[in-house]
């Protein structure tokens, strides 16, 4: 059998156009070429699963290229940052010589200041390129926002399945081995997506237990069907203010774009059926705090308006303001990022006790820094390893600051905070704690919720659940729910490459 090529790639960020920090080219991991494969190595993602698949095949060879991965969500990227990453994909592809195929592991949630859709612009560039005749199929995360120019540019596409996501390794298996079954001849995909005039949030989009798992479920029978090749949704992340912003159902048929047409249209019939209960409820500041400090469980306050990996700016203190001014006298574990802060515990050293402000570092017209006194428990490079992927993430010089009841880990720059690397990291474990600020919509249930009591708060932030407190401006309207007395009918639209 003759030698194949397949060419891959990566580039993984999402924003929050609400978020006044930019994000950097700075603020990515980027490897190229055979550093792609070691960082995946054993890693669980996407394109760890990918590669099982092909490298499973004799035959193949494959190409690694580039990756860029966000350190952690932020804000929209300046443009000078975004050519740069364009540059460097391109003359990485181009680098590659002649390949047969390709696989690009894609979020679909990320802007720049002059393009409000990078992955379709580097699926554009990619087939510039690559030619128009090979294959390409392309993974996404399913709060990407699935534009037109993506899917012209794919012959193909999977997406995640679960939230909070964990079938990273299962997506990225499942685009490869798609990629070889149209490299094979053996299948000929059609794509069929809805558009849907919904934004949605909240705890009903938890796979697992809410109503948004019983409809990827009607996703995944049909993906079962001998015509069926990939079905999903993609919710998009209603912090990135871009003119697709909504959500979208999406199938993959095998050369049946009739049933492709009608199933994607009745997927998208009984999202909008669901849309008003797919929606956050939030506890207002002030109760949630006297909830937290009368109940004699552990609690989670879940601070989801100052998600890092939403894309938020981490540096609000308002829940801890409100813990101080209700005189909470139970163990609390407290992120922050606030450089200044930082810089401050590391001039006065461990042991030393020092009068601080805290909060409101970056985010100021939502965020006010509070002052308080604690002594510096210690100081880190803020360098170790995920919790989820095991690779090394980065949160800058970082202090651990007790002032009691509060331990407050302080950063000097945001990472995700979708499980508890960043406390364990530092020697906190939150089962040691009464009440944890948790800066995350939702972690894995192990992390938190099996054992804790969590309250949703209204609290202020860029990634706020409370959608209509955000300000879009360039998200097309009329939109739920950001718009009322919407009336609607899906009607989808078909893309192949004509294979």
């Amino acid at each position: 059998m003759s030698r194949r090529r397949i060419l891959i790639a990566e580039y993984l960020h999402e924003i929050c156009s609400f978020n006044p920090v930019p994000t950097r080219y700075s603020d990515f991991f980027v490897n190229f070429g055979a550093r792609v494969l070691e960082y995946h190595h054993g890693a669980g993602t996407e394109v760890s699963g990918a590669l099982e698949v092909l490298q499973a095949r004799p035959e193949v060879e494959i190409v690694p290229t580039f990756s860029a991965r966000g350190i952690t969500s932020g804000g929209t990227i300046p443009d000078a940052d975004f050519e740069r990453i364009e540059d460097e994909w391109a003359t990485t592809l181009r680098e590659a010589g002649p390949v047969d195929a390709a696989y690009f592991a894609l979020h679909g949630a990320t802007a720049a200041e002059s393009e409000p859709d990078p992955e379709g612009r580097l699926l554009e560039i990619a087939r510039q390129i690559l030619g128009e005749s090979i294959p390409i199929v392309a993974s996404f995360d399913l709060h990407g926002v699935l534009t037109n120019r993506m899917l012209e540019h794919c012959d193909a596409i999977t997406v995640y399945h679960t939230y909070p996501h964990v079938d990273f390794f299962e997506t990225g298996s499942r685009a490869a081995k798609l990629l070889l079954r149209i490299l094979d001849r053996e299948i000929h995909p059609i794509m069929a997506k809805v558009e849907i005039p919904a934004l949605v949030r909240g705890d009903e989009l938890i796979t697992e237990t809410g109503l948004f798992g019983r409809l990827i479920n009607s996703a995944r029978e049909l993906e079962q069907r001998p015509e069926g090749l990939a079905a999903g949704f993609f919710i998009g992340n209603p912090f990135t203010d871009v003119p697709e912003l909504r959500t979208y159902a999406v199938v993959v048929t095998d050369n049946a774009p009739e049933i492709a047409r009608r199933e994607a249209e009745h997927l998208s019939a009984a999202f909008w059926a669901q849309r008003h209960l797919l929606q956050a409820r939030l506890t207002p500041l002030r109760e949630s705090v006297q909830q937290a400090l009368v109940t004699t469980r552990p609690v989670a306050l879940v601070d989801a308006a100052d998600a890092t990996s939403s894309g938020a700016s981490g540096d609000s203190a308002a829940i801890l303001q409100e813990l101080l001014h209700q005189n909470c006298a139970r163990k609390t574990l407290v992120p922050l990022v606030d450089p200044c802060a930082v810089e401050a515990a590391f001039q006065a050293g461990i042991g030393a006790t020092i009068d601080v402000n805290v909060g409101g570092a970056f985010d100021r017209k939502r965020f006010r820094p509070v002052a308080i006194t604690g002594t510096v428990r210690s100081l880190s490079d803020g360098r170790f390893r995920s919790e989820s992927f095991g690779q090394e993430w980065a949160a800058g010089r970082t202090a651990v600051f007790e002032r009691n009841p509060f331990t407050l880990v302080i950063s000097s720059r945001p990472v995700h905070l979708f499980d508890r690397s960043l406390f364990f990291a530092h020697g906190q474990d939150p089962r040691n704690f009464e009440i944890t600020i948790v800066k995350s919509p939702h972690c894995q249930r192990h992390m938190y919720a099996d054992w804790c009591e969590m309250i949703n708060v209204d609290a202020p932030g860029s990634t706020s659940a409370n959608l209509q407190s955000l300000g879009h401006v360039n998200c097309r309207r009329p939109v739920f729910p950001l718009d009322d007395g919407l009336t609607w009918e899906p009607a989808a639209r078909l893309f192949s490459r004509g294979r």
